[in-house]
């Protein structure tokens, strides 16, 4: 159990891999380590698409900023919320599609993505390989639905890349429990006194391996919500037939 946390604590994104691929049975290791997370009433509202097609790697590496590694990891995979299964069901049995269309039935769904990509995760470092979650590939939902040939009621969440690390990145520091774990309620006080955290975190990035920079957190976080991002996302989903 300890060795689990402590390979758990030093989770670090990985972005510079061996150009080799994973052998079959590795991505089995991987994919069944995933599909074996909790999943909201056992919908199991996910599915996996492995990308090895060159032509669509190539423009997913490009349409989401990640090419320098996606194009040279072992594996990449794009984890999708699905709920077209469940549609199927109730078509073919003529009930509404409403329990499917509306947000708990979406929110499931990335749930039990998410929990699917953590648990991959946690096993490909188990095996010393290198992870990297790629949020980018929702830069542009509509494209990259239509490379994967997905269907009504799935959303592509994330994709994340799996490799031989050639180049580890140090632990980032993570916000003190002080500021994320309450008892009973949530404390708006303690959840947002940043002084100590602005101090470690500036004190990180300014003696880091690579890319040093003069910020912190707080800045960090100033600059990414200066203005609304992927704001076609919603309309997507929309389009996949939920009603957010």
């Amino acid at each position: 159990m300890e060795n689990t946390i402590q390979l758990m604590q030093n989770h670090s994104s990985v972005r510079s891999f061996k150009n080799e691929v994973l052998p079959t049975e590795v991505k089995n290791q991987l994919l069944t380590a995933a599909l074996a997370g909790s999943s909201s009433h056992f919908i199991q509202a996910t599915s996996i698409i492995e990308v090895t097609d060159k032509k669509i790697k190539d423009e997913l590496a490009e349409l989401s900023n990640s090419a320098s590694y996606i194009k040279t990891t072992g594996a990449f995979f794009v984890f999708v919320a699905d709920l077209y299964r469940e549609a199927q069901i109730l078509t073919a049995n003529n009930q509404s599609l409403a329990p499917v269309e509306n947000m708990e039935a979406l929110i499931s769904g990335i749930v039990d993505t998410t929990i699917a990509g953590e648990n991959m995760a946690v096993a490909a470092e188990s095996l010393e390989l290198g992870i990297c979650f790629i949020g980018g590939i929702r830069n542009d939902l509509r494209r990259v639905s239509e490379l994967l040939n997905l269907p009504k009621f799935t959303v592509p969440v994330f994709g994340m890349t799996v490799g031989i690390p050639t180049q580890h990145n140090g632990v980032k520091p993570r916000l003190p429990k002080a500021n994320t774990v309450f008892q009973n309620q949530y404390n708006s006080s303690t959840a947002t006194n940043l002084q100590n955290y602005n101090e470690v975190t500036a004190n990180y990035y300014a003696k880091r391996n690579t890319n040093q920079q003069d910020t912190n957190w707080t800045q960090k976080m100033r600059d990414f919500f200066a203005e609304p991002r992927r704001q076609d996302v919603a309309d997507f989903v929309r389009q996949q037939g939920f009603r957010p």
